[in-house]
């Protein structure tokens, strides 16, 4: 037997990609996925963290962060729906005919962050408790989450799933089959010249060409990059004010700056958490053309 001795700097390292918490062993990794540049219809178990919220049909998405809880955006859970009225969609592909990767369970408790802003859409996230566990497979598996300390910096790409309108005007993409897209991340105090009101818990992305975007449908989706060999979820899709148009980008919360209080609500078996910190791109920043005052939200 062979034995190889590794620096303590390395295993540092290696602990600090992973993590140490109860799903570092297992979330982040997608076994069927083998993208490495941007695409339009997602192979059935790329993203098997996705899941699509139902009230009777597709509402929002979501992603799978343990064995029996989902993250999504606060703006998602509407009033005056009971917590069982929401369904949720496991190991889905398409909206419409058959998925047999999939599970469907329905919602035990909702926790809306106490400090969410309806009218400026901070702190837009929420957390989902399933029925019951869910049993992992290459379909179904959850997304590692940023951790503190968590740098996204401008013109560094991200990759974007979920089922909503592919442009403005409520235009379904065909059989309504998940999409997927690369873009790329816009610095704060760009975006924030274009929409006045972006704070730290905030973070934007977006092809300064335009064409590259999230739609109606898409909130609560996950934003995420490959790090080392596990996949970690950045952004909560939460709003914006155009479909893939130039010089304005989507607008997502920073689950970073959530890692605390998704801790105190999940105490047992949490999530893993991930310091994800790449090497800067070339910028891909902006151009700061138009100043926007109408928000939407991408219901």
């Amino acid at each position: 037997m062979e034995v190889k001795l590794v620096s303590w700097g390395v295993v540092l390292l290696a602990l600090m990609v992973t993590g140490i918490n109860g799903q570092s062993d297992v979330c982040g990794v997608a076994p069927l996925n083998t993208r490495i540049v941007g695409g339009n219809d997602a192979a059935a178990g790329a993203w098997p963290w996705m899941a699509s919220l139902h009230l009777g049909e597709h509402i929002c998405g979501g992603s799978l962060i343990n064995n029996q809880w989902v993250l999504t955006a606060a703006h998602c859970i509407q009033s005056g729906f009971h917590v069982t009225d929401y369904d949720i969609f496991l190991g889905r592909h398409t909206q419409m005919g058959s998925n047999p990767n999939e599970v469907m369970m329905t919602a035990s408790k909702i926790i809306i962050h106490p400090q969410y802003n309806p009218r400026t859409v901070d702190n837009d996230v929420a957390l989902i408790q399933l029925s019951g566990p869910v049993t992992f497979t290459d379909f179904i598996r959850p997304v590692c989450l940023a951790a503190v300390g968590s740098e996204y910096k401008d013109g560094e790409e991200c990759w974007v799933t979920g089922w909503g309108d592919i442009k403005i005007g409520y235009t379904l993409p065909p059989l309504q089959t998940l999409q997927e897209v690369v873009v790329p991340i816009v610095s704060n105090s760009d975006c924030d010249k274009i929409y006045h009101f972006i704070t730290n818990n905030i973070m934007c992305a977006g092809s300064y060409r335009g064409g590259k975007d999230t739609c109606l449908g898409d909130s609560g989706g996950p934003l995420v990059r490959k790090v080392e060999s596990k996949w970690v979820q950045g952004g909560v899709v939460s709003f914006g004010c155009a479909c893939d148009q130039p010089n304005i980008p989507g607008v997502y919360t920073r689950v970073s700056e959530y890692e605390s209080w998704i801790k105190s609500q999940i105490t047992s078996n949490p999530p893993g958490f991930v310091v994800d910190g790449t090497t800067q791109l070339v910028s891909l920043s902006l151009p700061l053309l138009l100043s926007v005052t109408l928000v939407q939200s991408w219901f």
